[in-house]
Parts: structure tokens; C-alpha cells; sequence
């Protein structure tokens, strides 16, 4: 009866008094009236009212007595050890919290998935990796077996312990199925980083193709990435559709390198009139004198002959020009078609003085001169 109205006050919330209760049935007057079995029915309600304040090692001491207790039903001993695992668990102490979940196992027929992912964390926590995969592997295999899906975090933790052993192809099987039943931009992204490790560059894509039609990639150095895997691809209008999306959207970081990748994926697409304004700004953005000379590449493409040759000048100024030579060839093509030959035959010449061009600017140099025949010929004949 009073262990009926301490159960009573619990119930109320009125932890005090149900302690005062059960405090009084413990003590050396009050126990010689229990047998066994209420005294661990008292002991267990005590470690309920101290879990319930948060006093996790009283608690675990009142369970302790509990399964101290001779003669107790098997079903509860088997329960009071459960729950004395998942304290010292919860206390973070961890080996004691193995043990008692293994002796908890010796005693149980039928130890569910969730047990077996609780002893996994455990030996997760000791940094005994390989016990924690076998372990969380068993639940896994045990829910799948009965047609349950399996919770995320047990997948994450088998995927975390995959990886740290390499054994990249079985954290990818796990990604795989976590993108099935819990589709997140991490493992969309992280299964192409895994793919990309693999060298499987198709498969790469195409994931992190499938996380940016969805809208996952909101972050610049993804969309870079994905760019970049465009180019790898030898697809460079999409490479330079992500990026220039990207700029729109304010997502892609407003830095010269990034316009600069833009520039020149539009560039290798042939789309010039896209690709001039970002390399404008890459240029703008930089002290490179690499970068001038690129963008006169593109001025020469886009016919800009005036533009070129000023930006061509302006990179070789400044300096750190990978290729001079390459851009003084450049610089003459674009005085050529301005019709400045004395200009365009200095610039060959100062190209061929560089033996990897030299050919390129003999050719060059010729050709101005028969441009130059070939003009004085017409103005004799209209003349």
C-alpha cells in the first residue's frame, strides 16, 4: 500500500514526497518488513524519481540494488540491466556502459537491432571501430531483414567507420541507400567526392549533376567543383551556365579566379560574347598580368582587335605573363588586323626570340610582308 501511494506521488510529480515514502521503506526498520521482491520494486521507483531530477548516478546506484536483490523475476533483472547500461551511457562512461550491455546480452534470447547499435556506439566511443561495425552492421542486417527500414543514424555511423577503414566501396553502398530513403544534400555530394575518388569520373557527375538540379549546391565551392567537372567533361557550356547562375544568384564568390573560370569556359564554348565581360572582371579583379593577356585572347576573338592588343600591352607590363612570347604573337595578330604592320613585325620579332615561337613568328612576319606586296599592288592598280 505505501509503495502504491509513493507510485501515486510519482505519478503527481510530487517526487519529494514519494522519496520521503520510499526512504522510509528502506530503512533498517522498514526493510525487515519486505521480502525480496518489494524491495526491489522500492529501489526501482527510486531510481525512477532520481532519473526523473536528472540524478543519473543515484540513479544507477538505486538500479544496482535492484538487481542486487535475490530471487527477482528473470524479465526484470533483464530490464534493470538495460537500463544500468544506458546510464553509464548516458554518463559517458562508456566501457563500464559495454559491460553491462554485454552481460545484458549473455542474459537475452533475443537482443533487438536497437541494443546492438547502442553496444556499437559504445565500442564507437572506445575507439574500438572494428567491434562498432560489426555491431551496427548486425542491426542494419537485422532490420532490413524483417522489412524495417533502418534508421539514418545507424547508416551514418556504419558509413563514418567505412570510411575510416577505406573501404570506400562499401561507404558508398551506404550512401547509395542513404540517398534512397533519406535524401540529403550531403550524401549527394559526398558520393560524388567518393566516386571522384574512385576515379569514376561519369558517375561523379552525374551525382552532383542530380544534387544541383534539385538545389542543393548553394555553396561557391560547389558550384566551382561543378563546373569544373563540367570542363573535365568537355562540356564547357554547361561549365560557364552553373557559374554565370551562380553570379545571379549571388552564390558564387565574387573573386577573380571565379570570373576567370567563367571566362574561360565560355571561351572553350565559343560563346566570346559571354565570355569577354568575365574575363573583363577577372582582370579588373587581379594584378596578374596573366589575366590581361588571357582576356586579349578573347578580344581577338570577339574581334576586338584595339581592345586586344591594349590588354595584351597591359599584361606584358605588369608582368608574371606565363608565355610572353605566345602573347606578343597574339599582340601582332591583333595590330595586323588593325593594319599596324610596322607594330605587328615588332611583336613577331620579339616573339621569335623565343625559340618555342620562333616558327610561328618567321610565318607571321612573312605573311605582314606579303600583306604589305599585296596592297601596294592594288593601290598601283587603281592608281
Amino acid at each position: 500500500e505505501r509503495l502504491a501511494e509513493a507510485q501515486t506521488l510519482a505519478e503527481a510529480k510530487d517526487y519529494a514526497g514519494a522519496a520521503a515514502i520510499l526512504n522510509d521503506m528502506i530503512s533498517e526498520d522498514g526493510k525487515q518488513a519486505l521480502n525480496s521482491y518489494e524491495l526491489a520494486n522500492v529501489y526501482n521507483l527510486h531510481a525512477f524519481l532520481s532519473y526523473s531530477n536528472e540524478n543519473y548516478a543515484q540513479s544507477l546506484r538505486y538500479y544496482e540494488q535492484v538487481i542486487a536483490q535475490p530471487d527477482i523475476p528473470l524479465a526484470m533483472e533483464i530490464n534493470t540491466r538495460f537500463t544500468i547500461a544506458q546510464l553509464y551511457f548516458v554518463q559517458e562512461k562508456w566501457q563500464q556502459g559495454i559491460d553491462a550491455l554485454l552481460m545484458w546480452f549473455e542474459m537475452n534470447e533475443k537482443p533487438n537491432a536497437g541494443a546492438y547499435v547502442l553496444l556499437a556506439q559504445g565500442y564507437y566511443q572506445v575507439k574500438r571501430y572494428d567491434l562498432a561495425l560489426d555491431n551496427v552492421e548486425t542491426a542494419i542486417a537485422m532490420h532490413e531483414g524483417e522489412g524495417k527500414l533502418p534508421k539514418e543514424q545507424w547508416y551514418n555511423l556504419a558509413r563514418f567507420l567505412y570510411f575510416d577503414k577505406e573501404d570506400y566501396d562499401s561507404a558508398l553502398d551506404v550512401l547509395n541507400t542513404l540517398i534512397i530513403y533519406y535524401p540529403k544534400k550531403q550524401y549527394w555530394v559526398q558520393a560524388s567526392h567518393l566516386y571522384g575518388e574512385k576515379k569514376d569520373e561519369p558517375r561523379q557527375l552525374a551525382l552532383m549533376e542530380a544534387a544541383y538540379e534539385q538545389g542543393f549546391l548553394d555553396r561557391s565551392s560547389e558550384l566551382v567543383t561543378m563546373a569544373y567537372l563540367y570542363l573535365n567533361a568537355e562540356a564547357p557550356y554547361y561549365a560557364g551556365s552553373v557559374i554565370q547562375k551562380g553570379f545571379a544568384d549571388e552564390l558564387v564568390d565574387d573573386k577573380s579566379k571565379n570570373y576567370e573560370l567563367a571566362g574561360s569556359a565560355w571561351a572553350q564554348a565559343r560563346e566570346v560574347a559571354k565570355s569577354i565581360p568575365m574575363m573583363e572582371k577577372a582582370a579588373a579583379k587581379s594584378d596578374e598580368g596573366e589575366l590581361f593577356v588571357r582576356l586579349g585572347n578573347v578580344y581577338l576573338d570577339g574581334d576586338q582587335f584595339t581592345k586586344a592588343a591594349d590588354s595584351v600591352e597591359k599584361g606584358l607590363k605588369k608582368g608574371g605573363v606565363k608565355r610572353p612570347d605566345q602573347a606578343r604573337l597574339v599582340l601582332g595578330m591583333a595590330y595586323f588586323n588593325l593594319g599596324e604592320y610596322d607594330k605587328a613585325r615588332r611583336a613577331f620579332r620579339a616573339a621569335g626570340k623565343d625559340e618555342r615561337s620562333a616558327k610561328y613568328s618567321k610565318q607571321w612576319i612573312a605573311y605582314v610582308t606579303s600583306e604589305e606586296d599585296r596592297q601596294r599592288e592594288l593601290e598601283k592598280d587603281l592608281f
